[in-house]
């Protein structure tokens, strides 16, 4: 009996999901860190704002008012965003009162930028022209959250180091990639598979890279430096 690509779709989605997991947990080290040591020190909370909005743009795309069948985009950033709001409500925490506030302001933004994404497209009556003004901002994200892994290699490379590419992180990126990738493409969504297949490339050169560049390094780096959702 021949498989559905229906049941393939939620297969791949499903594993995403999964996948995503580990990249979600990534940060926990640093965190148990911060909390061990009180202060969140030279770390900085950036990118789990960046994250944060990546998640909130890509969860409000896989909602039936803006896409169908999308289910799976939709649980995957409804999870990463539950973790981003938490590492930041720690960082906030332990953060000194400048920062402390510094970050609260980026939050603060994060969410009325969001705001004004779901205004702004429900304004839009056509649900294509909705669903595609979404889509594009949605994958615009993701292809900058998954080039983000280009300082890394950059780093790997100039240091013959895997120290600050840890082998778990890269694999997750490249299998939860993957994975949506297979489910864009089985959903027919460019706004899916696009972005995902630029991820499933920068997973494969990130694996290929400490591959090669393991036997020269010294350790693997326990803070990891990239948080992304899918």
């Amino acid at each position: 009996m021949m498989i559905s690509s229906l049941v393939l779709k939620d297969a791949a989605g499903v594993a995403g999901n999964i996948f995503a997991f580990g990249l979600f947990v990534s940060p926990i080290p640093t965190f148990r860190r911060i909390i061990r040591n009180g202060s969140t020190e030279a770390f900085s909370g950036l990118p789990y704002v960046y994250a944060l909005l990546n998640c909130l743009i890509t969860l409000w795309y896989g909602t039936p008012l803006i896409s169908h069948n999308n289910l799976m985009v939709l649980t995957v950033n409804v999870i990463g965003a539950v973790f981003q709001l938490v590492y930041l409500a720690i960082f906030i925490g332990y953060a000194e009162k400048e920062k402390k506030f510094q970050m609260f302001g980026f939050l603060l933004a994060d969410f009325g930028l969001f705001g004004v994404i779901v205004v702004s497209s429900l304004q839009i009556a056509d649900s294509s022209t909705r669903w595609i003004f979404v889509g594009i901002l949605s994958s615009a994200a993701l292809i900058s959250m998954f080039a983000s892994p280009l300082f890394v290699i950059n780093l790997v490379i100039r240091t013959r180091s895997v120290e600050f590419m840890p082998f778990y992180l890269s694999l997750s990126t490249f299998l939860m990639s993957s994975s949506f990738f297979l489910y864009g493409i089985l959903n027919w969504d460019a706004f899916v598979y696009v972005p995902n297949g630029i991820g499933t490339i920068l997973g494969i050169v990130q694996l290929v890279l400490y591959f090669y560049y393991r036997g020269t390094s010294r350790d693997e780096s326990r803070d990891p430096l990239i948080v992304t959702c899918s």
